[in-house]
């Protein structure tokens, strides 16, 4: 009985904010795998969301837009322009991205904020920029901070906000990183 209403609650809070859930997107076609992590205030094209695939262990930072439709063409030709988009496995999308109809982002592919993905994506591969461009191969990526952790900050478990930090613990953290450069948690 609880869990019916929270998602009664759920979905009026979405409706509120004049957005779908993913359960009502998923009634309505879209298709997720597991692990699918939307942040808060994510779109996902609701009229067109029958033409969208998400894989497994997929993370969507805030504000995410993904659109199978553009509807630039409709007072002109009086027809909206749909295509599939198709978002593989153990991707991540970065805050106030927009991807575009027609899509394909590869498998254990990085897109950075504030993107604009207009072109398919390898896979492996991590992309920035307005048109998003490649940056570098995900190996490149990965081995580039795995050799920064050995020389920067570096904060367990006990610093997350799964934790709940001291405020103590937060000013560490802070003044840790208080050379500008970056640090890593868990």
């Amino acid at each position: 009985m609880l869990s019916k209403l929270k998602n009664i609650f759920k979905k009026l809070v979405y409706r509120m904010r004049g957005t779908h859930t993913t359960e009502e997107l998923i009634d309505a076609g879209l298709r997720v795998g597991c692990n699918f992590v939307p942040m808060v205030g994510c779109i996902i094209d609701p009229a067109h969301c029958h033409h969208i695939v998400i894989g497994d262990d997929v993370t969507f930072g805030p504000r995410v837009h993904i659109l199978a439709h553009d509807a630039s063409l409709k007072r002109h030709l009086g027809y909206a322009r749909i295509a599939n988009v198709n978002i593989g496995n153990r991707v991540f999308i970065g805050a106030d991205t927009v991807v575009m109809p027609g899509v394909t982002i590869g498998d254990d592919a990085i897109v950075g904020a504030n993107s604009t993905v207009t072109r398919s994506i390898p896979p492996r591969t991590v992309v920035a920029g307005s048109p998003a461009r490649v940056i570098c191969s995900l190996d490149e990526y990965l081995a580039r901070h795995r050799e920064a952790m050995k020389t920067r900050p570096v904060f367990g478990e006990e610093y997350s906000l799964r934790s709940n930090p001291s405020i103590a613990r937060r000013r560490e953290m802070y003044d840790r990183l208080s050379d500008g450069g970056n640090g890593y948690i868990v």
